[in-house]
């Protein structure tokens, strides 16, 4: 009992822990879930063996999903609006003056939440769960609307929201260029934009916010679909594999993505704090990746908000069709990249600067 009041009294004061142990925290439940991931496909495969033969024979194969599952779950980690929704919500968070290990990990446990959840009734051999997925029908129509819809109002938001930010900074670099001095708030989204956002984005505070922000994204069934037809042809063909290891698949899933994006989450703010902590060195840094983070934001907010209106009204023109169409899986890899390359631009400037300097 003690030792569980003493977790309970660091998780209510979790944020004045200092910020390693956060991230101790933070990939100690990464590990934890590949840890079960592997249990129960363990699990699974020696009680699908004292089965007999024939099931035992279908393991290899189950293992081959579970490894499947993994890969997709990295794959979609870096699909454009993931990285568009944790970089602009870390850049919130730092601005504000505090250290957000954990909004990658919470918006992928948020986002895989609904991946485990239809595992866990395909698994069980919930029928309208294959109905919501199946494209078409009136469940995935409206799932998908209230995905879609929830992640572009609040990509929109972020991206308005950082823009201001943006605007901001960029007018303190060229006043800072022209011989005068940083203010405080000058690097902070402030005026019309931010009073009018400031509302909608009240209950973003904090990193576990963005669970539900990511539980709400994931509605659309996009990476569901995956591991729910992975999880039902897997039962069909196999009909000797054990429950334990169908249920590994989605966790497998959910294992693989919170660690690609919680590592990105930790990226984004090491980035953000190197920017903000010190802007009279870089704040030409700050504005740079301000405004990609913002642009990005938007630009996926456009693609999103374009598919939401082309499928809500049936919409037949030629601009809403290709947004509908723009597939977001790839774009990420890009994004991350432009983002690690201006950061080590800029590291590199400075410490060759630096050493052009006399001591």
């Amino acid at each position: 009992m003690t030792t569980l009041a003493q977790f309970a009294t660091m998780y209510r004061e979790r944020e004045q822990l200092p910020l390693r142990t956060r991230m101790l925290f933070a990939y100690g439940a990464v590990a934890a879930l590949h840890i079960a991931a592997v249990v129960l496909l363990l699990s699974g495969s020696l009680r699908g063996g004292s089965l007999g033969a024939e099931t035992a024979a279908g393991q290899p194969l189950a293992l081959g999903l579970v490894l499947t599952a993994y890969l997709a779950g990295i794959k979609h980690s870096y699909d454009w609006d993931h990285i568009a929704a944790i970089d602009n919500s870390t850049r919130k968070f730092v601005a504000q003056r505090k250290d957000p290990v954990s909004v990658g990990f919470a918006f992928s446990l948020g986002h895989s939440s609904v991946v485990i959840l239809a595992g866990v009734l395909v698994v069980g051999g919930a029928a309208m769960v294959g109905q919501f997925m199946e494209d078409g029908t009136t469940g995935n129509l409206v799932l998908g609307l209230i995905g879609s819809g929830v992640s572009g109002l609040f990509l929109l938001a972020m991206g308005l929201f950082n823009g201001s930010a943006f605007l901001r900074a960029a007018r303190a670099y060229r006043n800072v260029q022209g011989g005068g001095e940083l203010r405080d708030g000058d690097l902070e989204a402030t005026g019309f934009v931010a009073r009018l956002l400031a509302k909608p984005l009240a209950r973003v505070q904090r990193p576990r916010n963005i669970y539900v922000i990511g539980f709400l994204f994931g509605l659309g069934f996009d990476t569901a679909t995956t591991i729910g037809l992975l999880v039902m042809t897997t039962a069909a063909s196999l009909a000797g594999v054990s429950p334990l290891v169908l249920l590994a698949l989605p966790l497998a899933f959910t294992a693989a993505m919170t660690l690609f994006d919680t590592t990105n989450g930790v990226a984004m703010m090491r980035m953000y704090r190197s920017a903000i902590h010190n802007p009279q060195r870089k704040l030409g840094f700050n504005t740079l990746i301000t405004g990609i983070s913002a642009v990005s934001a938007l630009f996926v907010s456009a693609i999103t908000l374009g598919g939401f209106f082309n499928t809500a009204f049936g919409l037949e023109d030629p601009l809403t069709t290709w947004l509908g169409a723009v597939d977001l899986g790839d774009a990420g890899l890009l994004l991350v990249a432009v983002l690690l390359a201006v950061w080590g631009a800029v590291a590199l400037w400075g410490r060759l600067k630096g050493r052009s300097q006399p001591a």
